[in-house]
């Protein structure tokens, strides 16, 4: 049976609400936050902030809540080309997709996730992506 995890956890409604749930679930959660050169960091203002709410208002979490580990990868901004982290406005792509895709983004997140949780000894990795972003995302599917 898996008793830790590391969530994916950006301080936003989706990732606050995997958090609840692997406090519910596991008996250590660290967390991991991703610095990329957003435009919009509200949620990552707010981390902290929601992960004491948690403790304070869910009181038998809190031992539960460990470590939280915040990453730099601003290689991100650096492609560019995304309304998340260029100034420019929210529009469609010729493409179908919107401007705010980050090429790889979710990957390289769970790839850092992985590697860390490797090293801290964290069984499962938890992340919550909003269903608008995965139904812009094109998918190679094959079958055999």
């Amino acid at each position: 049976m898996h008793t830790t995890a590391l969530v994916l956890f950006s301080g936003g409604q989706d990732s606050t609400t995997c958090l609840a749930d692997a406090l519910s679930r596991y008996e250590r959660v660290e967390t991991l936050g991703f610095e990329y050169g957003q435009r919009h960091r509200i949620e990552m203002d707010v981390r902290q902030t929601v992960r004491d709410q948690l403790c304070e208002r869910f009181p038998a979490w809190a031992p539960r809540l460990a470590d939280d580990h915040l990453l730099n990868v601003d290689s991100l901004s650096q492609i560019g080309g995304s309304s998340l982290t260029d100034e420019v406005a929210f529009a469609m792509q010729a493409d179908g997709l919107p401007n705010t895709f980050v090429p790889g983004r979710n990957l390289l997140f769970l790839t850092l996730a992985g590697a860390l949780a490797y090293r801290r000894g964290l069984q499962v990795i938890v992340t919550g992506v909003c269903e608008t972003d995965y139904s812009a995302i094109p998918i190679a599917a094959t079958t055999r």
